[in-house]
């Protein structure tokens, strides 16, 4: 599906707010919505699903006209909240239409994370009493109608599901001034992490790189837990081993599009204080595993926000140089620490991904701490 007609039939109904989180699988519908061809369009990027729902509401309180939201189905449970709490007509009964990506589609080849998701998807939407409707390239312009009509009749949300290869391809002409790489920024860290420490990393290229480093220097993977999947929670869980194991440091490696996603969890630093916690930010203001589309990350200056929570050393780096220094003292520094890396988006196109086996990689992680 041409991703301009699929936003034209939408604008011709009234549809003329997008906003959300990106997918992979609506990655060239977001290229272009971002684009500067749309004059009669507002778009924001949320930090969250959560966000966009109540980003979505407000547009409707001040205009009348639904929204739509846009997500990877693994977002539901965020969206969810606002969704039955406020959205629904149980409550006050705001229309609008969600986008979502249906990764794990039953009978589909994807990765562990997505299947589960990918099985209850439809089903969860609709137990929330939102209709839904599979995109089907054929009937796109009757099925949007569909929609909208029986959004803004029945004053309550509805969904629009994208299989994978739905939309066609719009090309991202952005580019962006050299940065370091955020593979080699990771390797140089990895190198000066001492073999009795463990690290926690955020879904996405980041931990599929922590993967590659491991293998590319025959390390073995049991000091690294990945998240896979939980978009902005690695932080807690690495919190949480570090109460657990004071005689070990502990070094969360996140994104800034999940630290900005689940920012409020990681204010408990403030409250815990955790003496061997490091907090490894990569910056590089975008999505990248789902198309490079911009965060805030390039705005909000988060070392700021670190220092508001607690945090008792923080470096923001910016080059090769700065990064090579801080490795080198790293795990001497005073501790909760927090140092963010702006880093580049690009990723290598061979990148693989951690293994299929996520219950023996959790054992391994858990026998070796």
């Amino acid at each position: 599906m041409d991703p301009i007609l699929f936003t034209k039939y939408l604008t011709d109904r009234k549809i003329t707010f997008f906003t959300g989180v990106p997918d992979s699988l609506l990655k060239h519908f977001c290229f272009y919505i971002s684009s500067s061809e749309n004059k009669n369009i507002t778009h924001i990027t949320a930090n969250s699903e959560g966000s966009a729902i109540s980003l979505a509401m407000g547009h409707y309180l001040a205009s009348g006209n639904p929204a739509l939201v846009y997500m990877q189905n693994s977002g539901i449970g965020n969206a969810l909240n606002p969704l039955i709490s406020l959205a629904d007509n149980d409550v006050y009964g705001i229309p609008m239409i969600l986008l979502v990506g249906w990764r794990g589609k039953p009978n589909t080849d994807d990765e562990p994370q997505h299947v589960k998701q990918g099985k209850i998807t439809k089903s969860l939407l609709e137990t929330a009493g939102i209709k839904t409707y599979e995109l089907i390239e054929e009937d796109v312009e009757k099925i949007i109608s569909n929609a909208v009509n029986y959004t803004t009749t029945n004053n309550q949300p509805v969904a629009l599901i994208a299989s994978k290869n739905f939309f066609n391809e719009y090309k991202n002409n952005k580019t962006e001034e050299y940065k370091i790489k955020r593979e080699e920024a990771i390797e140089i860290l990895l190198k000066n992490i001492p073999n009795n420490d463990r690290i926690v990393s955020t879904t996405g290229m980041i931990s599929r790189e922590i993967y590659e480093i491991r293998e590319k220097y025959g390390q073995n993977h049991s000091n690294d837990f990945l998240c896979v999947g939980g978009m902005g929670h690695a932080s807690q869980i690495a919190i949480a081993i570090a109460i657990e194991h004071p005689e070990k440091n502990i070094y969360c490696f996140d994104g800034d599009g999940a630290f900005l996603m689940q920012m409020g969890g990681v204010s408990q630093t403030a409250l815990l204080q955790p003496q061997n916690f490091i907090h490894i930010v990569l910056n590089n203001s975008a999505h990248a595993s789902v198309g490079g589309q911009a965060t805030v990350g390039s705005i909000v200056d988060i070392t700021k926000v670190a220092e508001g929570f607690g945090y008792k050393s923080i470096f923001k780096i910016k080059t090769k140089e700065e990064l090579l220094n801080i490795s080198s003292k790293i795990k001497d520094i005073e501790k909760p620490a927090f140092i963010e890396v702006q880093v580049g988006k690009e990723a290598r196109k061979d990148l693989g991904r951690p293994p299929r086996d996520l219950h023996k990689a959790k054992k391994d992680f858990m026998e070796n701490i």
